[in-house]
């Protein structure tokens, strides 16, 4: 559980090798995160990340876990469970869903295949692993999902609309799902950062507002230890898609089309 400050002691992130995952854990060691399951795909990534959590401090495990093996993701949460650093079975304070892919909108047009294996990996494995943790949570009886969504699903911009839609129905699907566990002491965070300075967006052009994975870090912190449900990150994030989401469609289409 939490120490008597509050802070979160122990961490399972899946999408281990991620930048805004790895961020995460390492802004949350020094404030007495000290038990950390990275899960993934990528062994050799992960096991990188675990060496600069240990260097900080955190005794690390790694797992598997594949967004796609919808089959296997009762297993997956069951082996993080188990593979959590300490004596004995201990809790779960927080599960950090930073696992996602941004795909190429041209290129996912002309193959949809490939834009179904994207909204695999972005949301129905997300769904199905999501359930299971949830179950794993109540159990325990606390616990915080923190899951990043994006501003991308907040409004479709036709740029990215296979990429932005499933943000969209991830983001949903984890309003729902911190509705529905209200009052079993287990609780949900959306995080929407705009463009992430990561190795998935490398190449790009940044627009405005563009952020880094250690800002995302900072605010999600922020957000637990307050109790918050939404952090847009930036914060301007918050205004900026509140008018977005209002204006014409016909305006919407101009507009976005430039962005």
């Amino acid at each position: 559980m939490r120490n008597a400050l509050g802070a979160i002691q122990s961490l399972l992130v899946l999408g281990g090798s991620s930048d805004i995952g790895a961020a995460i854990a390492e802004r949350l060691v020094p404030g007495g995160c000290r038990r950390i399951v990275l899960a993934g795909r990528d062994q050799e990534k992960m096991e990188r990340v675990a060496e600069r959590l240990r260097g900080l401090g955190a005794e690390v495990a790694i797992t598997a876990w594949d967004a796609t093996d919808v089959d296997g993701h009762g297993d997956a949460v069951k082996a993080a469970w188990d593979a959590l650093p300490g004596d004995g079975p201990g809790d779960v304070d927080a599960v950090v869903l930073a696992a996602g892919v941004l795909g190429d909108q041209e290129a996912l047009e002309d193959d949809p295949a490939a834009a179904a294996q994207l909204a695999m990996v972005n949301y129905v494995g997300p769904v199905s692993t999501l359930l299971h943790v949830r179950r794993r949570l109540e159990e325990q009886g606390h616990g915080t999902i923190v899951v990043l969504s994006s501003v991308a699903g907040e409004r479709i911009r036709r740029s990215n609309y296979v990429y932005g839609s499933t943000k969209a129905a991830l983001d949903a699907f984890c309003q729902g799902l911190g509705d529905a566990l209200q009052g079993t002491g287990v609780e949900v965070m959306v995080v929407r950062p705009g463009f992430v300075h990561t190795k998935m967006t490398e190449g790009r052009t940044a627009p405005p507002l563009a952020t880094t994975p250690g800002a995302v870090a900072d605010a999600v912190a922020a957000g637990l230890a307050t109790g918050r449900h939404t952090v847009w990150v930036p914060g301007t994030f918050r205004w900026v898609m509140s008018v977005f989401r209002h204006l014409p469609r016909p305006l919407w289409r101009r507009l976005s089309a430039r962005m």
